[in-house]
Formats: structure tokens, sequence, C-alpha cells
């Protein structure tokens, strides 16, 4: 009895550091990334950084050096956005892809998620509401899925977010296994308009997550883009309105993920 409760200690034993030999460090992610950085995503913050076309995108993402997939970054540039943002947090802990797909199903708790406005002066929801629907055409609302046992390879769902900003926006919400990790965009399926006037067309704002376990804890490497017309960007202040939207939807994906 004993030499079985033994051979069963030594097989977890093994098994667990078989998982964990798998998995990437960050340095093999990100081994340029200087230390003012790396010490903020590291001390549980994130980095975040917003750029323009007009001055140069800046991104880790896509340096030579980065171990990320070329086309998590290059499908957002291929839209040609005028504005991108790129944020790299990490979440401490352990977790499976499979745990992180069914957060990421919980549409429903993107509403009422805060965010600092700088011209009320004070935190307010990003999303008054939140939730699937049947189709992009079809814009009845639906319930967000019990739990999965079993990880899909690829998923597309469609959701209606009502902004406070811009009223009821909607999405289309893709999920796909890639590398390492899993891969989550949302492309707005329709404009975005503020009063009647469309702020993004169909298609030209795109923010992407891709999140892997590794050996320090759960990356979440976030990205966004969006293509807004000179007179509009004249009016706002583009930077701050997409950093806002994907730090919203990076924190619910963190916050998620940590309350699986």
């Amino acid at each position: 009895m004993k030499r079985l409760i033994f051979f069963i200690l030594i097989l977890f034993l093994f098994c667990v550091s078989n998982l964990f030999s798998q998995l990437r460090a960050f340095n093999d992610i990100f081994p340029d990334i200087n230390s003012e950085n790396r010490s903020l995503i590291f001390s549980n913050d994130a980095y975040v950084k917003a750029s323009q076309k007009a001055n140069g995108f800046v991104i880790y993402g896509n340096s030579q050096s980065c171990g990320l997939d070329s086309k998590i970054v290059d499908n957002v540039l291929n839209t040609k956005p005028g504005y991108f943002v790129e944020s790299i947090y990490l979440i401490p802990g352990t977790t499976s892809l499979l745990d992180i797909y069914n957060a990421l199903g919980k549409i429903r708790n993107l509403k009422g998620r805060l965010y600092r406005s700088s011209t009320r002066g004070k935190e307010i929801p990003l999303f008054e509401e939140a939730t699937r629907i049947t189709s992009e055409k079809n814009t009845t609302a639906i319930a967000d899925p019990a739990p999965a046992s079993v990880l899909p390879k690829t998923e597309t769902v469609h959701v209606r977010l009502k902004d406070v900003n811009f009223g009821n926006t909607f999405y289309r919400a893709e999920m796909s296994l890639t590398q390492n990790g899993l891969i989550y965009t949302m492309t707005n399926s329709r404009n975005i308009n503020y009063m009647l006037v469309p702020v993004m067309k169909e298609g030209r704002f795109i923010a992407r997550l891709y999140i892997e376990p590794i050996a320090e804890g759960i990356l979440i490497y976030s990205v966004a883009g969006a293509d807004i017309s000179d007179f509009v960007a004249s009016k706002i202040h583009v930077d701050s309105a997409i950093t806002k939207r994907l730090t919203v939807i990076t924190s619910w994906a963190a916050d998620g993920i940590s309350n699986k």
C-alpha cells in the first residue's frame, strides 16, 4: 500500500513538473521590455501605451524579438488604424484555457464596469448594458451559456453594449486558439455613432486580447485599433476613448479569470 501511495505521489509530481516545464516565461515573450515597464507589469499594474499613425506606432508586440505570434498585432494593423493602444497585464496564479474561455463567456459582466471620466470628475460605468444577441441582424438578447466542459477551437458570438457615450453599439466577438493561448477579438459590426454622426464605421474598431498561462502567472496582452475621421478626431480625445474601452475590456477578462 505504501508503495502504491509513493508511486502515485511521484506520478503526480512528475505531471506537475512537466506541466510547468511547458509554460513559457515572461522573458521568452518580451525579452527586450525595459526594467521600468517590467516592474510596472510585475507590480499588478498594467503597461498601457497609446500611439498614433501620424507619429509612428510604438508596439512591443510586433518587435523582432517578441515571442508572440505576429498575427496577433498584424491583424489589427491590417485594418489601417489611425490610433493604436497596447496593454500588457499579468495576473498572479494559474488556470487552464478552458477556464479562460468560460470567463470570456460572461458577457453580462461587462455591464457597470467603471472608468474615470475626466469631464465628470468621477468614476462612471462605461457600459450601461451588456448582453449577447442572437445574430448581427437579430438583436434579441440571449443569456450567457453555462460554463463549457470542452474547449472549442473557434467560436463567434454577437454582442450589444450600451456605451455611455455612443449608446447601443454592436460587436462580433471571435475566439480562437493559437500558439500557447487564446485570442479573443471584438470588432464593431455596425457604425458607432455619436448622436447621428458616425464616429467609427463598421469594422473600424477592433480590440484583441491574447491570453496565455505562463510561468509567472497569466499574461493578458491586449491591443486596440481605430480609424476615425479627422473631423471627429478633432472633437474628441481619441487616445483616451480607445484606451478606456480597451482597459475596461481587459479588466473584465482579468477579473473573470481571477474569480473563476
